[in-house]
């Protein structure tokens, strides 16, 4: 009993801190060769249209623990533009959230020499929250009745810079403030988060030998709080296939930069098909009550057709 009590406790401190968003928080899928769930500004950045799924399971043995799948697409438009759509399920006990953003980017070359490229985004985010009361049981609370569901609307902003190899985006998410009029009035309605990725490339011309090392940084809004994430990952490209592994660490920054989660990450692309794996274990006290996040991102890229604007290119290098 005493156990589970406690494991009780440190449930309730993880959904008290991730249960206020519209959005889901990114965990690790951004880095499986899908860096337009992080931000709108990505859309139409390359020759394809690229489609990505995702299926996310979160501290496996742990009962009624959060589920996630999504759905996302981008492609060009003409030369400079991109568009994208993103569909999201989160499951977490009882609570439920599902919903649509779709994104606009346009991309402008700075300096075509230096190969340095500004891109802008803008997404609609439709949101629906929804407490599945017909899995409680009415005896143990008899006033929790009725419709509990909600629907939101929201947009996010941002900026993409690339440097050849080096990149950095901003996204602010759900600059609007919540309609929080169905739900208790202590609730914040502030629910705006920030985003800052950045990362380089690293590949000479005569290795196929690729070195990726990134952060992503969240900050969010409501509460102060804040994450970090810390990337590495390495390629190996044979043609226009490759293979890549790494490792990801995410910390809270209010708590001494200890990593709250650590794991690898591999994948693959072999033609139009794409293949990634991460995995993630706990490294705070909710450790001996799981074995660890898994997520899976299966990836296709069809219709190629090369851009005549380098801005949305994907960097190549002979």
């Amino acid at each position: 009993m005493k156990n589970i009590f406690s494991l009780t406790i440190i449930l309730l401190s993880f959904i008290k801190g991730f249960g206020q968003e519209l959005t889901v928080p990114a965990q690790t899928q951004y880095l499986a060769d899908n860096p337009f769930l992080v931000s709108a500004t990505y859309a139409g950045i390359g020759d394809n249209v690229r489609i990505r799924l995702n299926g996310l399971t979160q501290w496996v043995g742990v009962k009624d623990a959060p589920m996630n799948q999504a759905l996302s697409a981008d492609f060009r438009i003409a030369n400079t533009t991109g568009v994208g759509v993103q569909l999201y399920n989160d499951k977490n006990g009882n609570t439920r959230q599902y919903g649509a953003k779709f994104s606009y980017a346009h991309h402008l070359i700075l300096d075509e020499s230096s190969e340095q490229y500004l891109s802008l985004g803008l997404s609609f985010n439709l949101n629906q929250f929804k407490i599945e009361i017909e899995n409680f049981d009415a005896n143990i609370d008899p006033s929790v009745n009725g419709n509990r569901f909600n629907q939101n609307y929201n947009f996010d902003v941002g900026f993409l810079y690339r440097n050849k190899g080096y990149f950095l985006a901003f996204n602010a998410s759900n600059i609007l403030p919540k309609n929080i009029d169905d739900f208790n009035r202590i609730e914040p309605n502030l629910l705006a988060n920030y985003q800052l990725y950045s990362g380089i490339s690293i590949r000479s011309r005569q290795s196929d030998i690729e070195l990726e090392p990134s952060a992503l940084f969240q900050y969010f809004q409501s509460d102060g709080r804040s994450t970090t994430d810390l990337n590495f990952k390495i390629k190996y490209h044979q043609y226009e296939n490759y293979y890549w592994a790494g490792i990801t660490a995410r910390v809270f920054n209010d708590q001494s930069f200890t990593p709250a989660t650590i794991g690898p990450m591999l994948g693959l692309k072999h033609n139009n098909f794409y293949f990634g794996y991460s995995y993630q274990i706990n490294t705070n006290d909710l450790l001996p009550y799981n074995s660890g996040t898994h997520m899976v991102t299966l990836g296709f890229d069809f219709l190629q057709g090369l851009s005549n604007c380098p801005c949305t290119q994907h960097r190549i290098i002979y």
